[in-house]
């Protein structure tokens, strides 16, 4: 897989994969169907794991060539010691699980930075939807209440605030609309919020 090829596929992720450094090994949790990994194998020579739980995004992701480690995310990453990659991924997966402070911990112990996206519930249409007395469902919100994998929901400003309790230096923040970059108000115009993250000195 090329970058065009990701790009038209998930611009989200071609905007993503340019923080990720040509070598670099790599840990993505909760790599759903691997196409990230694939591309940083085949166009960045990046080497790393995908974990994933679902048995059919498993057999995505190993057929990509990505190598797999099937595991709940939800039971952190003891297996990895302190600073075991360059970049640990997480991507529009944070949001899924119910313990999101003592993951992200772990995401940053077992790399030396992190990458973080979820979908920004401060996004307009969101609001517009609450007003009119609905949840809001949206391209990165797709799914209905009831049926939806997403446990938590979060702002830009809440992921900040959470990432400074945590003691992590948030080194790029960037918000989203079908995977262009958004400069002006960000927090009410971007789908997707991306935070680029490391530990403090």
């Amino acid at each position: 897989m090329n970058f065009n090829d990701l790009s038209k596929a998930r611009p989200d992720l071609a905007f993503i994969a340019h923080w990720v450094a040509p070598g670099a090994h790599v840990l993505d949790v909760g790599c759903g169907d691997g196409v990230m990994m694939e591309y940083l194998q085949s166009d960045k020579q990046c080497s790393g794991y995908g974990i994933e739980i679902a048995d059919d995004k498993v057999l995505e992701s190993t057929r990509r060539g990505v190598r797999v480690i099937q595991q709940d995310m939800e039971k952190g990453l003891a297996l990895f010691g302190d600073n075991s990659f360059d970049t640990v991924l997480c991507l529009s997966s944070l949001q899924m699980m119910k313990q999101v402070e003592a993951l992200l911990r772990d995401i940053v112990r077992v790399g030396k930075e992190a990458i973080v996206s979820f979908p920004n519930f401060a996004y307009w249409p969101h609001r517009v939807a609450l007003l009119k007395g609905r949840m809001p469902v949206s391209e990165s919100l797709p799914y209905e209440w009831y049926d939806t994998p997403n446990v938590r929901c979060a702002t830009i400003n809440d992921f900040r605030d959470l990432a400074e309790d945590c003691g992590l230096e948030v080194m790029e923040c960037v918000a989203l609309a079908e995977g262009e970059r958004v400069n002006f108000l960000p927090n009410l115009r971007g789908d997707l919020a991306v935070f680029r993250l490391r530990r403090k000195a």
